[in-house]
């Protein structure tokens, strides 16, 4: 039901109106004044609250259900985090702000970054990419950006397990590559003999999720990494589930040149809408 099937003329969410005497933020241009009164519904307060509430119970959302998808799974944000990603400072500032005033939050960029480095093991970590996708497409893009800054252009092929995130294949497409599965054993286990027979000249890398989609943490993984190296590729670490083995295991120690994060999935970036996420990469 909309809101405005329940509007009623006469009907109000207050019972007193904000004075139109004085303008609330100085002087407003004539040009930008409406001359008719908005279309708003006219609802009591209570209606608006029981509206609301009933289409937030409609939503299937992490605080009332397990909220899997595929290998991303939603997990819970304890609600301090969210109190401290609506701090002021970094609520109200502006995205055009100058760096003289910015030099707090260009701080904690700067350190969040150095954290993320520490904690993957990564020799370096970029903020730019602002979801999940973006930073796979941005690691996939470096890893091409690696093979032709060494004019090895021949190399063609993602080598891909088809047990993986489902966005890993549509990504090395995008990048311009052709993709080859690679598959998995009945444990679960990447196929060590036939990544063996799969890896050649045209192979650009292989990307992975550790633990994998199918909830295995791939326990061959310097050995996949030795053979993906010695054929000239690099290792791509699709961060999906990266929460698993934070504090446990660092995937630049297990190999992995390349990795894209979900801060909003490993760490407690609010999620939300498709957004607003956040997709680092290392």
């Amino acid at each position: 039901m909309l809101i405005y099937e329940i509007s009623a003329e006469g009907r109000n969410a207050a019972a007193q109106f904000i004075s139109t005497e004085y303008p609330a933020n100085g002087e407003i241009p004539e040009a930008m004044l409406r001359k008719t009164a908005p279309g708003l519904p006219a609802v009591s307060e209570l209606q608006v609250v029981r509206h609301f509430t009933n289409l937030s119970k409609k939503n299937f959302a992490i605080d009332g259900q397990f909220y899997p998808l595929g290998s991303c799974t939603m997990k819970y944000n304890p609600r301090g985090a969210h109190k401290a990603a609506s701090l002021p400072g970094f609520l109200g500032r502006h995205p055009m702000a100058p760096e003289v005033v910015s030099q707090g939050f260009l701080s904690c960029l700067y350190e969040l970054q150095e954290i993320l480095k520490d904690v993957t093991g990564m020799q370096s970590v970029s903020l730019t990419p602002m979801a999940g996708a973006q930073g796979e497409f941005a690691g996939v893009a470096m890893i091409r950006a690696y093979h032709d800054k060494n004019n090895d252009h021949e190399r063609t092929e993602i080598l891909i397990p088809n047990a993986a995130h489902g966005t890993n294949p549509a990504t090395a497409v995008m990048c311009g590559y052709k993709v080859r599965e690679v598959p998995v054993t009945k444990e679960g286990d990447v196929d060590l003999d036939a990544l063996k027979a799969a890896v050649g000249p045209q192979t650009a890398g292989l990307m992975m999720t550790n633990p994998s989609t199918c909830g295995v943490f791939e326990r061959q993984i310097q050995e996949i990494a030795q053979v993906v190296h010695e054929a000239g590729g690099l290792l791509y670490y699709d961060g999906a589930n990266l929460n698993a083995i934070l504090g446990k295991v660092k995937p630049g120690d297990m190999g992995f040149d390349v990795l894209h994060m979900n801060l909003h999935k490993t760490f407690a970036t609010p999620h939300g809408g498709g957004g607003p996420g956040s997709g680092p990469v290392g």
